[in-house]
């Protein structure tokens, strides 16, 4: 299996099956004499971690970051960072059952198709296990953009049919929320309805919504790997996600030119847009606005609830899956989208040190 890695100067590649021993990522090009501990990594890891809420799975998991290579006296060596978390909670007698059926809404039958062969514990390689170590990479990409004073926040937007319609709502109202909704009536409302939608044994979906500041303008490029296109497909990557725009994104396709174009203006000498309909990027390029993307995820397609489908035969099926699953996995994915724009932006970053002499 090739294309484990992303980036071409910060690189991430990772490792790792659902319920092999161990998940984790290797960090490359991140420049020597960064300060970084072990707690850097961890505070995000523990935001992803399983059996924090009745909304999330029961599977625990104490996602404890090992740091292996890269880091000496608490400072990044300029060397490979290898970062290892093992996994402690695996059931995979949960999966015996399925191991010649196709789940719905799962990448069963597509592994079978291109390798001949697949790891049905808990979906292997495609498992949203291997998020964990882009979230311990996305961690150390996160380190180096603070530096820069960038920061990169991310929260729920919506939840099946409740919508935060606040276009600027508080993110830090999101912390501590088990949903990272930063809206307590949107909250509760999105609360009954995943709890209903459990008592029947189904899922939801919803809609992330990330923000990034303090980016200066011209990172990116202009033609193939413009920043939004990246972070498109990084984000697109995330197992669950189906969905992606900046800025107005698909509302610009029913506006005017004169309504979604951003005037330029003077602001105190510096240059700056008197709106940000484009979500921070123009020509592929950051504009000096706030990065603002969304990413609309599918609901979680391990449900309890009878399914129609067929084994590896041909032969039709009815399959209920067992084990422990999300009913949601919104508010788990929240840091994912973090770690993965904060990867994206590192990479840029990097490579825009070559731009001009």
């Amino acid at each position: 299996m090739s294309d484990n890695t992303y980036g071409k100067v910060f690189r991430v590649t990772t490792f790792g099956e659902s319920h092999g021993p161990a998940v984790g990522a290797v960090v490359d090009g991140t420049p020597a004499g960064l300060p970084l501990e072990k707690s850097d990594i961890q505070k995000y890891l523990d935001r992803r971690k399983p059996g924090q809420s009745e909304f999330t799975t029961k599977r625990q998991e104490s996602d404890e970051v090992e740091i292996l290579s890269g880091v000496f006296e608490d400072k990044t060596l300029g060397t490979p960072i290898a970062l290892l978390i093992r996994n402690s909670d695996q059931r995979s007698k949960d999966y015996s059952e399925i191991k010649d059926i196709y789940r719905p809404g799962h990448a069963d039958f597509g592994f079978d198709q291109k390798f001949g062969f697949r790891d049905y514990r808990g979906g292997g390689r495609s498992s949203g296990r291997e998020t964990a170590g882009r979230v311990a990479a996305g961690a150390v990409a996160l380190k180096l953009l603070s530096s820069f004073g960038i920061t990169v926040q991310a929260f729920t937007r919506s939840i099946g049919p409740f919508r935060i319609e606040d276009p600027e709502p508080d993110i830090s109202k999101a912390a501590g929320n088990p949903l990272c909704i930063p809206d307590a009536g949107v909250f509760e409302k999105a609360s009954e309805y995943v709890e209903n939608i459990m008592k029947e044994g189904d899922s939801a979906g919803g809609v992330i919504e990330c923000r990034i500041e303090g980016l200066s303008p011209g990172i990116g490029e202009p033609v193939f790997d413009k920043l939004d296109a990246e972070l498109a497909k990084a984000i697109m990557s995330i197992g669950a996600v189906k969905g992606f725009e900046m800025g107005d994104g698909f509302r610009a396709a029913e506006s005017l030119g004169s309504e979604n174009n951003d005037p330029f203006i003077n602001v105190d000498g510096r240059i700056a847009k008197e709106s940000n309909h484009s979500g921070g990027t123009l020509g592929g390029m950051s504009d000096g606005s706030p990065l603002i993307f969304r990413a609309a995820l599918k609901p979680t397609p391990s449900i309890s609830k009878p399914q129609k489908t067929v084994d590896s035969s041909g032969r039709e099926r009815e399959i209920v899956i067992k084990g422990r699953h999300d009913p949601l996995i919104v508010p788990r994915a929240v840091v994912v989208v973090e770690a993965m724009a904060g990867i994206v932006i590192s990479d840029l970053i990097l490579r825009n040190r070559t731009a001009r002499i």
